[in-house]
């Protein structure tokens, strides 16, 4: 390429890169086309053959969808690109260490103000409208691979919904392939404010540990969840109210407790990360972490909720281990 090409091609990345960030998710496509060669070539050389390649490229490109805006200099959005797989990559060969969350990935970032902010903002409002518009059996594992901080591995998105890994990969490449339709079908739509509903969200989570840790667990769940609430282990319900009342008083009497670390919400689904604090006479009693992962019915209660521990863990004497 000689240098007149060369420029040229930068001034149209840069182009379609301030289209992006504007929200037409078309320029998108189109940067991403351009560069996908290049993407390929950074995952093949971190991970080498295999399909763990194509993997990683099509995750990076929903990373790159969230954090476009996120570009300090458009002409340069090649190199960003590659950057994403490179780490996406690397993260995947440390299987020991939990993959980010997108919102946490550390890339670079302009010094944005307000109005910057807000388009931002409205992206991601974008992107959960059009993530509303997969199938329930598409969305969770986009989700969960995409937003949670400890469900993120194909292991783990599998135990939580009950599929093979193999169903996991499947689900995950017809998720971003219908995401790309959904978010050209919603472009237009009024977006809620994501920010406010996942604040919302928290302050549920922090509310219902409080109910429990003061013996309300019962009582909230008959206030603000779904009569019909079931326990489900992967896709087999197991239990309902009482299971659950009966585990969490079960855990808090044996001296558990639980600290919110990280929440995701959408209109139809919620996810509560959560920190489990074994007694302090019994540091081995419990493993580290759990998630809560609810399906919400249509007045946004919890409908269907499973408890995933993101480690193996050998089985406990409590049913649901909160």
């Amino acid at each position: 390429m000689d240098q007149n090409s060369g420029e040229a091609a930068r001034l149209e990345d840069a182009a379609l890169t301030r289209a992006a960030q504007a929200g037409e998710v078309a320029a998108l496509g189109l940067l991403l086309e351009r560069h996908r060669a290049g993407m390929r070539a950074v995952a093949l050389s971190v991970l080498g053959p295999g399909p763990d390649v194509d993997d990683v490229v099509q995750d990076a490109a929903v990373t790159a969808l969230r954090r476009v805006g996120d570009v300090r200099d458009p002409a340069a959005v090649g190199a960003w690109l590659r950057m994403i797989v490179r780490n996406a990559g690397r993260s995947l060969q440390r299987a020991s260490v939990p993959s980010q969350p997108i919102d946490d990935l550390c890339l670079p970032s302009t010094d944005a103000g307000p109005e910057l902010r807000l388009e931002h903002h409205a992206m991601r409002n974008w992107i959960w409208e059009a993530i509303e518009e997969l199938s329930p059996t598409l969305r969770l594992p986009l989700v969960l691979r995409h937003f949670s901080t400890t469900v993120t591995s194909y292991e783990r998105i599998a135990d939580a919904c009950g599929i093979p890994v193999g169903t996991v990969r499947s689900r995950l490449s017809q998720g971003r392939a219908r995401l790309a339709t959904a978010l050209a079908a919603t472009a237009d739509a009024p977006h809620a404010d994501t920010s406010q509903r996942v604040r919302a969200s928290r302050a549920e989570a922090r509310e219902t540990l409080a109910a429990a840790e003061s013996g309300r667990f019962g009582a909230l769940m008959t206030e603000r969840w779904s009569p019909e609430i079931a326990l489900l282990r992967g896709n087999t319900p197991v239990g309902g109210w009482a299971v659950l009342a009966r585990g969490m008083d079960g855990d808090l009497e044996a001296g558990v407790r639980q600290r919110l670390v990280h929440a995701v919400a959408g209109r139809s689904l919620a996810v509560w990360e959560m920190h489990l604090l074994s007694p302090a006479d019994d540091p081995g009693h419990c493993p580290p972490s759990v998630a809560w992962l609810m399906t919400l019915d249509g007045a946004g209660r919890p409908h269907r909720l499973r408890l995933l521990h993101p480690r193996p863990v050998p089985a406990l004497q409590s049913l649901t281990p909160m």
